[in-house]
């Protein structure tokens, strides 16, 4: 299903915005209704393409937030203020507003609900948010598969899906959620305040790191940092599975 989903020819579709849900000061999700959707794997992405009166457009990628049987299609998006995508996205954007899109696209980056492994997702700011499609589509299809979220932020106004995340948690069948901030950490937090390094990565590593699958998903430094610990702690380096944008987010 992956292999088809990347081999075969992708169609501009028109996405249609039914809910806009803010879930932070500079990010937004957008849940839309896709003509002809054909589905995703958890983990996939998507290319935008927003078109100006003046004909002008303008492409970004973004990565699918919800799980595949989700009835809506949800992205996620962080605004950056000199981007020329995400402005709009997050901003302007509204319920009944459309725009073209086209994918699912992405092969590589997903996770195989078959492979019952236990799971290390790593995220570092808006990484989270392929993650999350996993963290979701687990939940939503109830696989016992352990699942553990390290998750790095600035601060907790900075964190995504934060009351959703600690539902998951709470609900005690498997998935966990660390959260460490790199500049503001909660009053009273006792839990991780740095940026991720080798010992935190040893911390939440599960036992059986030869055979425990990893995603690392976020800023291109913050994603070959993660990656080269993790095999150096043991992890198989075909296992680790990695994600990266540039300094600009790579979707603005």
């Amino acid at each position: 299903m992956a292999g088809t989903a990347v081999l075969r020819r992708l169609n501009w579709r028109l996405g249609t915005i039914r809910e806009v849900v803010v879930e932070t000061d500079r990010a937004a999700t957008l849940h839309l209704d896709v003509d002809d959707w054909p589905g995703h794997l958890p983990g996939m992405h998507v290319d935008v393409r927003l078109t100006a009166e003046d004909g002008y457009q303008a492409e970004r990628s973004y990565s699918i937030a919800s799980a595949p049987d989700d009835r809506l299609l949800a992205l996620t998006v962080e605004r950056f203020d000199d981007g020329e995508v995400s402005p709009w996205m997050t901003e302007v954007a509204q319920a009944g507003d459309s725009f073209e899109l086209r994918g699912p696209v992405g092969g590589y980056f997903v996770w195989d609900d078959a492979d019952r492994a236990p799971v290390l997702l790593v995220g570092g700011g808006s990484g989270v948010v392929p993650l999350m499609s996993m963290a979701r589509h687990r939940t939503r299809r109830s696989i016992p598969t352990r699942m553990r979220l390290l998750y790095s932020a600035r601060s907790q106004d900075d964190i995504l899906y934060r009351a959703e995340l600690d539902k998951m948690a709470a609900a005690g069948d498997g998935f966990e959620v660390v959260y460490t901030f790199t500049r503001a950490p909660p009053p009273s937090w006792t839990g991780y305040h740095r940026r991720v390094d080798g010992q935190m990565l040893a911390d939440v590593s599960f036992g059986e790191r030869m055979n425990s699958p990893a995603f690392v998903c976020g800023p291109t430094p913050f994603v070959e940092a993660v990656a080269q610990s993790l095999v150096l702690l043991g992890h198989a380096p075909g296992r680790v599975k990695t994600e990266r944008f540039g300094p600009t987010g790579g979707s603005s």
